[in-house]
């Protein structure tokens, strides 16, 4: 029996399935680009793609690898579909079979500032370093090579004259890495976060997506091997690294101000005034969280992310933001059992969200699970009570909890103060 014409059947049928998958997950691709443009979130925060269309074969790799689902394919190209979710993870260059991503800063309509560094990563303020994100390196692995790096060149400096020969800024993989760093080269230092946790850029990614996929070379630990990690994986590995070696870090110390003093510096942080030989800002771009400077801001109840849903169950709490991470913070707040949720945002709509978001969001607020006060303020935070203006009125609302989603202040204008100089950035790297 001649069976060619079944495996050729069965041939075609499986190329007709694949060719009509694929044609229904571009235009879906297509869609949500087009949604995104109307939107006004076309533009990405930070460093993210550019796809060079005469090299990409539309593999789609990129795009599975992307922990944000920021990148799909249209027409057979990879296409950025949503450009304000892309939070710099890089995961898509290597993913890349054919080197047609370009990891870059900024774009043609929207500059972005990058500092001066020289191949130690010393800024222009001689003794002031710059390793990581701010300096234009997203990517885990180059970061935490770049806080080795540079502490390589600072023990070079140390004299002793000052307290510390090393004040660095952040425990991201950057100054994680430098710490460890300064461990092993026998320095003194002090090593500062301004959350309360450490990991950087890192805690922010979605629960278990991808987090690391190339090999990192760590003082003191050796070369870490993790083909594929997730957030929780890398972020667990990093805790034990900390438990293991001994690693200082001062949480919730945020950085101030920097004097130059004499040959080193004197660095202002909430906690004190501190004499250093050298400072290493490892910090990333999310910047500061900006707080409402209302009364009461100060109270413990007040947070400026949402880490878990689940254990506001039961409370009420105020969510304040107009952007997609206070919509998703209301959102997933409303969706606990017994959680009484109020969203306030200060203008009259929410402009620059995804639209699924905004829906859902709708949704939720005419079926009564959360309400909505657009064009309101926060008037002031108080034991039991949040006092909000809204409509000409003063409302007081029961309150357990408050989630601040209003962005971050990137440290631009400390950093120029101090003299270190900066170059802008419109789809370069």
């Amino acid at each position: 029996m001649d069976y060619t014409y079944l495996y050729l059947l069965v041939i075609v049928l499986a190329v007709a399935l694949y060719v009509r998958r694929h044609r229904r997950l571009h235009h879906a691709h297509a869609q949500e680009l087009k949604q995104t443009l109307e939107a006004g979130l076309g533009e990405p925060p930070s460093l993210h793609p550019v796809i060079n269309p005469s090299r990409c074969i539309g593999s789609g790799s990129c795009a599975r690898a992307c922990p944000e689902e920021a990148l799909g394919v249209v027409n057979g190209k990879a296409v950025l579909k949503n450009g304000a979710a892309c939070i710099g993870h890089g995961a898509c260059l290597s993913a890349c079979p054919v080197e047609a991503i370009t990891l870059v800063f900024g774009t043609e309509k929207r500059g972005i500032d990058i500092p001066h560094v020289s191949p130690e990563f010393e800024t222009n303020v001689p003794g002031i370093y710059i390793a990581g994100e701010l300096g234009g390196m997203g990517l885990i692995r180059k970061a935490a090579e770049q806080g080795r790096q540079a502490m390589d060149a600072i023990r070079r400096r140390a004299n002793g004259s000052h307290d510390l020969d090393v004040l660095i800024v952040g425990c991201g993989p950057a100054g994680l890495s430098a710490g460890l760093a300064a461990i092993h080269h026998k320095l003194r230092y002090r090593l500062i976060e301004q959350e309360d946790s450490l990991g950087g850029a890192v805690y922010h990614y979605p629960r278990n997506k991808i987090a690391m996929t190339a090999p990192v070379q760590l003082a003191l630990v050796g070369k870490v091997k993790f083909g594929e990690v997730s957030k929780e994986q890398l972020l667990e590995f990093w805790q034990d690294v900390v438990k293991r070696t001994g690693l200082q870090v001062s949480f919730r110390e945020r950085l101030v101000g920097i004097e130059r003093h004499g040959d080193g510096f004197v660095v202002q942080t909430e906690h004190g005034r501190f004499s250093c030989r050298s400072v290493l800002l490892a910090m990333g771009r999310r910047g500061t969280p900006r707080k409402l400077d209302v009364p009461g801001e100060e109270a413990s109840k007040v947070v400026y992310r949402l880490v878990d849903a689940e254990q506001y169950r039961g409370q009420h709490v105020l969510v304040v933001g107009g952007g997609d991470s206070a919509l998703e913070a209301a959102i997933a707040l409303a969706e606990q059992a017994g959680t009484t949720v109020t969203l306030s945002y200060r203008s009259a709509a929410f402009a620059r969200v995804k639209a699924k978001n905004r829906d859902r969001l709708e949704e939720m607020r005419q079926s009564g699970a959360l309400q909505v006060l657009l064009s309101s303020t926060v008037k002031g935070i108080e034991q039991r009570l949040v006092n909000i203006e809204h409509e000409g009125r003063t409302l007081a609302l029961p309150n357990q909890a408050v989630i601040v989603c209003a962005g971050g202040e990137l440290p631009t204008p400390l950093l120029r103060k101090v003299g270190i100089q900066f170059e802008t950035k419109f789809g370069t790297h």
